[in-house]
């Protein structure tokens, strides 16, 4: 193996940067719909889909529409770090660090889920647009490179369900440290 100062882990079969620390330009460009979309989206949808979907608990309902903007803002910037130091961790691994593969596969499935909720209310929601542009063909175009480096760990149903718990994972504790920072102290 040769390794270099900057890079200790990464070998000469090692998937190009852009796999890692393509994780977070991906990131970045889904985020950016979120941003631009997503508070103005929850304040005029919450209204109409809490009839619709009297199903959803209606402490959902209340914490979705507790969310400002400067909150969803701070929420965004601790996610970016998160991801990140996923991407970070991956390219100084040359992609073999179980932290930047959980966060690739739960990027990958979180796509999937704002697929599945545009398709429950029939229609837009923030994240929609760059989940089957970016999300999914980067995710799923990540893990063939670094399948074929050699470096992909085997994906079990169990991995699935860890991905999507470090997803939201990750977003709980953004939103948490979000509150926290934008939250006024007397």
């Amino acid at each position: 193996m040769t390794k270099t100062p900057e890079s200790p882990d990464v070998t000469p079969n090692s998937p190009h940067s852009l796999v890692t620390y393509g994780l977070f330009l991906a990131w970045a460009l889904h985020d950016a719909e979120e941003l631009a979309f997503g508070p103005r989206w929850v304040r005029e949808n919450v209204p109409v889909l809490r009839k619709r979907l009297p199903q959803v608990p209606e402490a959902v309902w209340r914490a979705m529409e507790r969310v400002d903007e400067r909150e969803f803002r701070a929420a965004v910037g601790a996610m970016g770090v998160i991801v990140g130091a996923a991407a970070v961790a991956g390219a100084r691994t040359g992609g073999r660090s179980g932290f930047y593969q959980g966060a690739l596969n739960g990027f990958g499935l979180h796509g999937l889920m704002h697929l599945a909720q545009a398709a429950a209310v029939r229609g837009y929601t923030p994240g929609s647009v760059t989940s089957p542009l970016i999300v999914v063909p980067f995710t799923l175009w990540a893990r063939g490179r670094l399948k074929r480096a050699g470096v992909l760990r085997p994906t079990r149903a169990r991995d699935a369900v860890t991905g999507l718990a470090l997803a939201a994972g990750a977003t709980v504790a953004a939103h948490a440290i979000a509150h926290k920072l934008t939250t006024p102290r007397f």
